[in-house]
């Protein structure tokens, strides 16, 4: 271990949000994951991802769940203070969806096709949300959009809006669809307030989705500390891969204190059968993927989906601003591989 590693005289502050990804960490805690590396951690659920980043970078939460353009944005400055973070664990890949509104089903749109037609019909543009300027869910609704031939910024609007606020906007009207984690897209289905037009897995297979986010202070500083939450994570992705532990995990995080959903809602991302809205039901075991082969490990070329959705969407107008080759930096496959040692070593 690194000789930088210090004694912690309080818990480790782990922040997440109420989604279904954020099972890893609930179930890290539930199974007492934590406690048998060694460590003493609290969680905190935050109301959204600019919150998430900001309590990163002043140091108010250790770590924390994140989209894995989160880790690159804050290290460039992009849309916040410059503070360098890295991860040392992908959690999961995809887990997000496209919700339309049940009025645009009504109006006649069925996919994208159908959507331009309708968006070419209206004298206003429609508008979409999104949970963070610079998250996998802009960057696939921005692709899915541009493959039907519409235009971001031209033909529709693309708003920030916390993930557990989508569903109110859309069912207020104030929103035409979104793109987000579940359990909010099945909430829409459930309540015939929307329906699903495609899943991240259709737009952008494997795509990298949460992280374990740090700052490089922290983890230079802590490092002993940091491998041990690795692990302890990487076993709780293992745990909530296994189509048997399902049930016990949906349970679980349908409790008040994590997600607080219906179990329905959770139930129709997380059973392996996925529910699109309007009588379109369909079998999906990898909707997410918690762990596998090439799953969890943060390689550079994770890394070089994000800085190269970064840029190609358009987010970031100056190529110089997020160097491509320093995804190594930010991706630390070398901090996993170390952790998957001291795994070894705790059994």
């Amino acid at each position: 271990m690194s000789k930088k590693s210090t004694i912690r005289h309080r818990p480790l502050r782990l922040g997440f949000i109420a989604l279904a990804d954020c099972a890893p960490l609930v179930m890290a805690k539930e199974l007492g994951l934590f406690a048998r590396y060694g460590l003493s951690v609290e969680l905190h659920r935050e109301v959204g991802w600019a919150t998430i980043r900001d309590k990163i970078v002043y140091g108010e939460l250790d770590a924390a769940q994140a989209p894995a353009g989160l880790v690159v944005a804050a290290s460039c400055g992009l849309g916040s203070v410059q503070v360098e973070c890295l991860t040392g664990l992908v959690l999961n890949l995809h887990g997000n969806a496209i919700t339309l509104s049940q009025d645009l089903w009504k109006s006649g749109v069925r996919d994208g096709q159908t959507l331009r037609k309708e968006i070419a019909r209206r004298d206003e543009p429609c508008t979409f949300g999104v949970v963070h300027a610079y998250s996998a869910h802009n960057f696939l609704l921005r692709q899915w959009l541009r493959t039907h031939r519409i235009e971001p910024g031209r033909d529709v609007r693309i708003v920030v809006v916390p993930p557990a606020q989508v569903h109110a906007n859309l069912k207020a009207g104030h929103l035409d669809g979104y793109c987000v984690g579940e359990p909010w897209n099945s909430l829409a289905v459930l309540t015939k307030t929307g329906w699903c037009v495609a899943t991240s897995e259709d737009i952008a297979p494997r795509h990298p989705e949460k992280v374990l986010m740090v700052r490089r202070g922290f983890a230079e500083r802590s490092n002993r500390e940091h491998l041990a939450l690795i692990a302890a994570l990487t076993e709780a992705c293992e745990f909530c891969a296994r189509p048997e532990n399902r049930e016990r995990l949906m349970e679980t995080l349908a409790q008040p204190e994590y997600v607080g959903v219906p179990i329905e809602a959770l139930r129709m991302s997380l059973s392996g059968t996925f529910d699109y809205g309007n009588g379109r039901i369909e079998k999906h075991p990898s909707f997410y993927l918690f762990a596998g082969e090439g799953v969890n490990e943060p390689s550079a070329e994770k890394a070089d989906w994000v800085i190269r959705n970064l840029l190609t969407s358009g987010l970031v107008p100056d190529p110089l601003a997020v160097p491509r080759e320093r995804g190594p930096e930010w991706f630390r496959a070398d901090l996993y591989r170390e952790a998957a040692q001291l795994r070894g070593k705790n059994t």
